[in-house]
């Protein structure tokens, strides 16, 4: 078995009143309200969507067992 690492991650301020790229980026994420928790594959592309808007989150990595 093979262990991939994904990122859990969970919106944990509001986007009223945050930079239009900003709201872009978490609505692509998928991240629009509160507490909205959502896991992702480990890769430089979610990462960078993630350090663009760190400030707004929680991200926890999580080890993900697949065959």
């Amino acid at each position: 078995m093979k262990k991939s690492k994904r990122l859990k991650v969970t919106l944990k301020k509001s986007l009223i009143d945050r930079q239009k790229k900003h709201k872009l980026t978490l609505k692509a994420l998928g991240l629009e309200r509160i507490g909205k928790t959502r896991i992702f594959p480990d890769n430089e592309a979610v990462r960078g969507m993630i350090g663009q808007v760190s400030y707004m989150l929680e991200v926890e990595e999580i080890d993900n067992e697949t065959e």
